[in-house]
């Protein structure tokens, strides 16, 4: 939001400087972003001299150009050529010399060189008005006061505004200070708290008065929970034109570009006061009757901009007798605006519902001056008051009378509420004691009401524009905010108690996998939310009635909640590979969105995604590729990491994979894993392998266990391995084996691994051949062979039993 300073000191007359305001702006909660200069003329003509043309001709290359001979006061005179059709001798004309930027009607700089225009050299610029900044006429050059002397500051003649603008970073609690009154207010509190009382000037209404009842309109307000105020009066004999500089310069100072008197009149009390208006071209309302309505689903309506839009049935309208005629609180209608053509004017204020106004704005997608103050909630009692204001200054800019009496709808008046404060609670959480008078000088300067006071604290009521002060701790916080933070002493003494929990924090267990997949070569990756309702249709798991679909979507492709990581996951990928980012290994934390028969439901997932080579070319490594078994690799000692140690294998049933495996924990499933299928990858337009893990978080959670260890020392005993080659069925898993093999042996048997797989034609159909290694050791002595063979046969009988297995 921009404030001017000049502006904000019509309502407290300071005379602080810049920084200084700044600062104490930003301590009062009005932080200030950014601050910049404003000239009413950009550049402040600077460069600009009174010019006496001694001589005038024509151009001998050119029928249209006239060359020039100029006195700009300095020692010899200088050829400027001219093009302008007016040009004279005897004349007095503005200069732009050598070296001076003008801007253009974007108020985009360019600068004034020496040069040559056919033929003939130019040392400067006779200027038009428009090209200086003082008009919009075209029509010849601007001709001065033939009693000017050569030489003058342009800048001397004219009134040039300097005004400082601050960007304040408004919070959307504070929409008391949505104007310059309400930054005033609030500076004017700051101020006090540093030793000066100034007085908050107010612009008076009191000139206002009735000329005459000859155009009345009425007002129906058919819908008072939408629009528990309305407000309204009716102006003749106006002249719609050009606002006067001292308004144009306020506005555009701001941001705003001035469009006629009129409507830059209901601008400016807006930003002047904080209460948006609107004025309606009384001569377009037919029936002259105003109704304050919603409108059947479907309706069109054409907005100021030119867009036909389709409202809803709770968008409020503001109507006539026939037709709509705005959308109330956020844009008008491209038929019943004020034109250069308006006599008559029906001026409207109100007070809209603020939860309305915001679904109405968000689902045309409109975000106007109006709508951002509406929503946020203005101050109620300010309707009459800012109407008036707004009704002077146009009778007094634009002419005519007021032609009718103050219409004001307000049949359930909006209450101040009462608070009580305890100057115990206050110190506690303030963390010091702030004298008893301070507090209340500070809520006075606030324009809160005190009612009573006692020992222990203050009875108060709190004005309507301040929505957002509701309990005790707000009145707190104002005072607080008002009084200085920077005031309270902080101790040098810290004291905490130290806690112990065996409860599992969440963020500590993410961060220990991120740090172990970003050690493995993995980089965390965000995703959006939303996703393509397209992609329900690559996966017969993800169903297109378990959809959750936004109302009012950014675009088709960001129209549902995703049900599956998978494919932003993809997105992701497809990015990378297309600029040459072949090897990719990504993981994302995040939530998947489901409306299920029942209930709606988010699930937590954390999810893998790896394509390419396992790590960087080297010439000391050589370029393996990511594979599923590397990937279960990975995955495995994720578990392990968690201290989830036991669980059991099960084919994925999930037709986003080709193959893969599902691991459970009891009936908890931990993870999906596997190779993405061709389907997937096709429509994003990958080719290469892609592996894709998704882990249940919530399972995770309840299944993650300690780790724990103990230390031993090393045993003395040697340990020693020995080898079987079996022939096996085919289906038949090495996880079986080496669970069974461990179920045989407990206490001896420390380690089976897998160190060959064969399945060549040489071998049965159906059948495959494992080499395994088995690591035996006593810790308290040395095995002996008869020992060994004895475990040996015991491990060969179970694998023939269990298994079908046979030695080769």
């Amino acid at each position: 939001m921009k404030i001017s300073y000049n502006w904000l000191k019509q309502f407290i007359n300071l005379d602080w400087q810049v920084e200084k305001t700044a600062e104490l702006l930003t301590d009062l909660g009005l932080e200030i972003e950014g601050v910049h200069s404003f000239t009413s003329v950009p550049g402040g003509l600077e460069g600009v001299v009174v010019g006496e043309v001694l001589e005038c001709k024509d151009h001998p290359n050119a029928d249209k150009l006239k060359l020039t001979r100029v006195d700009i006061g300095e020692a010899e005179a200088v050829q400027i050529v001219c093009g302008a059709p007016n040009v004279a001798k005897g004349q007095k004309v503005p200069v732009a010399t050598i070296g001076t930027t003008l801007y253009d009607k974007d108020e985009n700089p360019w600068q004034i060189k020496k040069g040559k225009i056919r033929g003939e050299v130019s040392m400067g610029m006779i200027c038009a008005e428009d090209e200086l900044g003082l008009g919009e006429s075209h029509d010849g050059i601007m001709v001065l006061d033939e009693k000017l002397k050569p030489g003058k500051k342009v800048s001397e003649l004219f009134k040039i505004e300097n005004d400082t603008v601050f960007e304040i970073g408004l919070t959307p609690n504070r929409a008391d200070a949505m104007s310059h009154w309400g930054v005033a207010r609030d500076l004017r509190a700051g101020l006090l708290q540093h030793n000066k009382s100034l007085e908050l000037i107010t612009p008076s209404t009191s000139s206002f008065h009735v000329d005459s009842r000859t155009l009345k309109i009425d007002v129906e307000v058919k819908d008072t929970e939408l629009a528990p105020r309305y407000c309204g009066l009716t102006i003749s004999g106006l002249k719609v034109e050009s606002s006067p500089a001292w308004i144009q310069n306020r506005l555009r100072a701001i941001g705003l570009t001035p469009i006629n008197n009129v409507v830059d009149i209901t601008n400016y009390v807006l930003h002047e006061l904080g209460q948006p208006l609107h004025a309606f071209d009384a001569d377009k309302i037919e029936g002259k009757k105003v109704i304050v309505q919603t409108l059947p689903a479907g309706t069109k309506f054409i907005t100021l901009d030119g867009i036909e839009r389709e409202l809803a049935d709770d968008d409020l309208m503001i109507c006539d007798a026939t037709k709509p005629m705005c959308i109330a609180g956020v844009f008008g209608g491209e038929e019943s605006g004020v034109t250069e053509k308006t006599t008559k004017i029906f001026l409207e204020s109100a007070y809209f519902d603020p939860v309305s106004i915001r679904k109405t704005a968000k689902r045309h997608g409109l975000n106007t001056d109006a709508s951002f103050r509406f929503e946020r909630g203005i101050d109620p009692n300010s309707c009459e008051y800012a109407m008036l204001r707004a009704a002077i200054l146009i009778t007094e800019i634009a002419g005519g009378e007021v032609t009718s009496d103050v219409v004001d709808i307000y049949p359930k008046k909006i209450e101040d509420h009462q608070v009580v404060l305890n100057y115990e609670n206050a110190k506690r959480l303030i963390g010091e004691e702030i004298p008893k008078e301070t507090i209340k000088q500070i809520l006075t300067s606030l324009e809160i009401k005190i009612n009573n006071v006692t020992d222990g604290g203050i009875g108060m009521t709190i004005p309507a524009f301040r929505n957002d002060v509701t309990r005790e701790a707000d009145v707190i916080e104002e005072v607080l905010r008002v009084y200085g933070y920077n005031k309270i002493r902080f101790s040098e003494k810290l004291n905490a108690s130290i806690s112990t929990s065996q409860v599992v924090e969440e963020h500590r267990l993410q961060d220990r996998v991120a740090s172990q997949l970003t050690a493995l070569g993995f980089h965390e990756m965000l995703a959006n939310s939303l996703s393509s309702p397209k992609y329900l249709n690559l996966s017969e798991s993800i169903k297109e009635e378990h959809s959750i679909t936004m109302l009012n979507p950014l675009s088709v492709d960001l129209s549902v909640l995703r049900q599956s990581m998978l494919f932003g996951a993809m997105e992701a990928l497809a990015h990378n590979s297309n600029r040459k980012m072949k090897d990719v290994k990504l993981f994302e934390y995040g939530k998947t969105y489901h409306n299920y028969p029942d209930a709606r439901a988010e699930k937590k997932h954390l999810t893998l995604i790896v394509s390419g080579s396992r790590t960087d070319d080297s010439w000391t490594n050589a370029n393996r590729k990511s594979d599923f078994f590397y990937f279960k690799g990975v995955i495995s000692a994720l578990l392990d990491r968690l201290g989830i140690n036991s669980y059991e294998e099960k084919d994925v049933q999930d037709d986003i994979f080709s193959e893969g495996l599902s691991l459970y924990a009891g009936k908890n499933k931990l993870v999906d894993f596997g190779i993405v299928s061709k389907k997937v990858r096709s429509h994003f337009d990958v080719e290469a392998e892609t592996l894709f893990a998704d882990f249940d978080w919530d399972a995770i959670l309840k299944n993650v266990g300690s780790n724990n260890f103990t230390l031993s020392s090393i045993p003395k005993f040697p340990s020693v391995k020995r080898d079987f080659a079996l022939l096996l069925d085919s289906d038949v898993s090495f996880g079986k084996l080496k669970e069974a093999a461990l179920q045989t042996e407990k206490n001896l048997l420390k380690e089976v691994s897998l160190f060959d797989v064969y399945t060549g034609n040489k071998l049965p159909k159906g059948k495959k051949s494992y080499a395994l290694s088995f690591t035996l050791q006593d810790e308290r002595k040395t095995l002996t062979d008869k020992q060994i063979e004895k475990i040996m046969k015991k491990l060969q009988q179970r694998f023939e039993k269990d298994f079908g297995a046979s030695l080769r």
